[in-house]
């Protein structure tokens, strides 16, 4: 096992690190500020003035209003209630909505939950690189349909949408539109005005803030059903005392997030160009997934074949690299991908997917040192699989075609 101090964290897209700025000036909330926002006396105004300077400096960050900044526990929360919200809120016009075949299950559980309360879901393919056109979802677009949600940046290949895009045909066709902007922030510019978006998801621990705490914007003159009654906290719409010290957090990290990302993307993009470039020179039968260019600038997902991901994964922890497989939030499935399903890899090169994930604080000599590591664990791997020696032997063709990765 690799000692701690020489480990590389290349698993970004699950969580990151929270920053020294963010975390000094969250621990005068613990210690200083530490009165609930809703009393009446002078340590809850206190309170609730940082809580309400917090609000601003996240709209001003996103080019909103305060008043369309709602905080959250997270961005499954935030998906939740404006999918949710939105359903119960316009039943009566319709109850039809529509997504992709790639969201997050923060999304895609929530309509199948919907389903079930008898609203019709339609989930729109993706192409190879897993796009979704605005051409698609104004095709799907009924006198029914109440709610399109698309997410801004896919969470495993790093697929950007065309979120303006699609937003603009909802706006035509009078249907909300929410987007899933997790894994955006932070690394592309994000202003709701510009997007056009209705509703937008955001969490604090993907942009270098803490856990725990999210954002759902939602436009002036949208409405949607109340999240959780019990309280007049979030203007009575989400109840629950505020977690103020994560709230302040998100605020600092999307800040700093927002004035670093022309600066910081371009050199994050350098090193995934690299990487792909090298993973692909030194290691065949390789397939990358996603658009090429239009990508997040730190995500590299590649399939292997003959493979399993598990253990690659496995491999590469005790070589000291944390990488992933995909979404964190289904590490513990057994079931392949369902991103990687959808834009038309069969089973078992999908149970053979690798995602990394650079982040700001990485270097490019130590994200660069995986390649090697790679290479070695793949030789292993397929001098065990049964499946290798058949295509040795000329029993079985290769599934990979990929003018990118396997010349």
């Amino acid at each position: 096992m690799a000692d701690q101090s020489t480990r590389v964290y290349l698993d970004n897209a699950a969580t990151t690190i929270v920053r020294k700025e963010v975390l000094q000036e969250m621990i005068p909330i613990f210690t200083e500020n530490f009165g609930n926002a809703s009393s009446i006396y002078q340590e809850g105004q206190k309170a609730k003035a940082t809580l309400e300077e917090a609000r601003v400096r996240v709209a001003n960050a996103l080019h909103a209003e305060p008043s369309e900044i709602y905080f959250t526990s997270c961005g499954s929360e935030s998906d939740n209630w404006a999918i949710k919200g939105a359903a119960d809120r316009h039943k009566n016009k319709g109850k039809h909505i529509i997504t992709s075949a790639i969201e997050h299950h923060a999304v895609l559980h929530t309509c199948a939950y919907l389903e079930k309360q008898g609203y019709e879901i339609t989930y729109l393919p993706v192409d190879e690189n897993g796009l979704v056109s605005p051409e698609q979802v104004e095709a799907a677009i009924r006198p029914d349909t109440i709610l399109v949600t698309i997410m801004a940046a896919n969470n495993e290949i790093g697929t950007l949408e065309p979120i303006a895009e699609i937003a603009r045909v909802c706006r035509e066709k009078k249907v909300l539109f929410h987007t899933d902007a997790v894994q955006a922030a932070g690394s592309i510019p994000l202003d709701v005005k510009e997007l056009g978006v209705d509703m937008m998801s955001l969490s604090g621990h993907k942009l270098y803030g803490p856990k725990g705490v999210g954002i759902l914007f939602i436009r002036k003159g949208v409405v949607i059903a109340n999240f959780m009654e019990g309280g007049a906290q979030e203007r009575g719409k989400r109840a629950g005392t505020e977690n103020l010290a994560g709230i302040v957090g998100f605020a600092k990290a999307l800040e700093l997030s927002v004035s670093e990302v022309e600066s910081q993307s371009p050199r994050i993009a350098e090193i995934r160009d690299r990487l792909i470039e090298e993973m692909a020179a030194k290691i065949p039968h390789i397939r990358l997934n996603g658009h090429p260019s239009k990508r997040l600038p730190g995500n590299v997902n590649f399939s292997f074949e003959f493979i399993e991901g598990e253990s690659l994964l496995l491999l590469l922890d005790h070589m000291g690299f944390s990488c992933s497989s995909g979404s964190a939030c289904t590490s513990g499935s057994l079931d392949p991908s369902h991103v990687l399903l959808a834009i038309g890899l069969p089973h078992e090169i999908a149970h053979g997917s690798l995602r990394i994930s650079i982040g700001k604080f990485n270097t490019e000599e130590e994200v660069m040192a995986i390649v090697p590591a790679l290479e070695t664990i793949v030789a292993r791997l397929r001098e065990m699989s049964p499946l290798y020696e058949d295509f040795v032997k000329g029993k079985t063709t290769a599934y990979t075609v990929c003018e990118k990765c396997n010349k």
